[in-house]
C-alpha cells in the first residue's frame, strides 16, 4: 500500500493568522507537529510575494507559496531538485488590471485602490505598519480596493470586469480586481509538482480557508477545512471533497482541525 503524504494549503488572514491581530501563536502546536512530520504548509493568500517572504521568515516556513489569490506560485531554490527560485504566473498582469480600473473610474465607478493609497492610509485600513503596507503595495497580478459606490453600481462594475476577462473577488478586508485565475490554480499546479516528485506515494491535499475567495482552493483539495470566522458561513461545503468546519475561530480553529487530521493519519 503506498505511503500517504499530506500537503497543506492554507489561507492566512482569519485562518492561520488572527483577523485583527495577525497573531498565529494558537496554531503553534499544529505547526510543530507538521514540521516534525515533514508536511509542507503552502501559504495561499491575497498577500504579495514580499509580504509572504516576511511571514514565512517568522514562521520558519520553507515551502513553496502562492501569492495574490493565485496570481503566481513561487518555488524556492533547490526545493524539488537543484535549481534557482522559480515563479509561475497565471492570468492578467497588474498593469492590465490597473489599465482596466482606470477605464472604469473614467466611466464613473467609485472606489479607492491600493495604488491610490499612501502607505500610511493603507496601514490604517489594514491594521498594518507603514513598512508592512509598503510590502502590500508591491503587487504583481491583482489590485485590492475599497468600494465607495452602492450595491447596484458594484454589480455593474463586476460585470464590466468580467467583460474584459477579469474578476472581482471578496477578500477578508478588500475587494480584489484580478485576472481570470484563483487560488485553485496554484494548488493544482503545485499538486502536479508534488505528485511528480513522489510518484509512489498517495498525495493528499488539505486546504484551509475562511472566506469566499477560498472556495475554489477548498474545492481543489481532497480535504477542505473551513475555519470559523466572520465570512465562513458564506463558504459552501465542497461536494467533491471531504469537508470539515472548525468549532474555534482563526488560528485556534486551524490548530484544532490540523491536529485532528494529523492524529487520523498517524502523524
Amino acid at each position: 500500500m503506498p505511503k500517504t503524504r499530506l500537503i497543506l494549503f492554507s489561507d492566512l488572514d482569519g485562518t492561520l493568522l488572527d483577523h485583527d491581530s495577525y497573531d498565529w501563536s494558537p496554531a503553534k502546536p499544529a505547526l510543530a507537529r507538521l514540521e516534525a512530520g515533514g508536511i509542507p504548509v503552502i501559504l495561499n493568500s491575497s498577500k504579495t510575494a514580499a509580504e509572504l517572504r516576511a511571514i514565512r521568515g517568522k514562521l520558519g516556513n520553507t515551502a513553496p507559496f502562492i501569492v495574490e489569490n493565485g496570481a503566481a506560485v513561487v518555488i524556492p531554490a533547490n526545493y524539488f531538485g537543484p535549481g534557482q527560485e522559480q515563479m509561475q504566473s497565471f492570468g492578467a498582469s497588474r498593469a492590465d488590471v490597473l489599465a482596466l480600473l482606470a477605464q472604469c473610474r473614467a466611466e464613473g465607478f467609485q472606489f479607492r485602490s491600493f495604488t491610490d493609497m499612501s502607505p500610511a492610509e493603507l496601514a490604517g485600513h489594514a491594521s498594518l505598519s507603514e513598512a508592512e503596507a509598503e510590502l502590500a503595495k508591491d503587487r504583481a497580478g491583482t489590485e485590492p480596493l475599497l468600494w465607495l459606490g452602492d450595491e447596484n453600481s458594484q454589480a455593474k462594475f463586476r460585470q464590466k470586469l468580467e467583460e474584459h476577462n477579469c474578476r472581482l473577488v471578496q477578500g477578508g478586508r478588500f475587494l480584489h480586481a484580478m485576472g481570470s485565475f484563483d487560488k485553485a490554480d496554484g494548488v493544482r499546479f503545485l499538486l502536479g509538482k508534488y505528485k511528480e516528485h513522489y510518484p509512489l506515494e498517495n498525495v493528499i491535499a488539505v486546504a484551509l480557508g475562511d472566506s469566499p475567495n477560498d472556495q475554489h482552493m477548498l474545492e481543489a483539495a481532497d480535504i477542505a477545512v473551513i475555519v470559523r470566522g466572520a465570512q465562513s458561513d458564506s463558504v459552501s461545503l465542497p461536494s467533491q471533497s471531504r469537508a470539515i468546519r472548525s468549532i474555534k475561530t482563526g488560528p485556534a480553529g486551524w490548530n484544532e482541525c490540523v491536529l485532528n487530521l494529523l492524529i487520523e493519519y498517524g502523524y
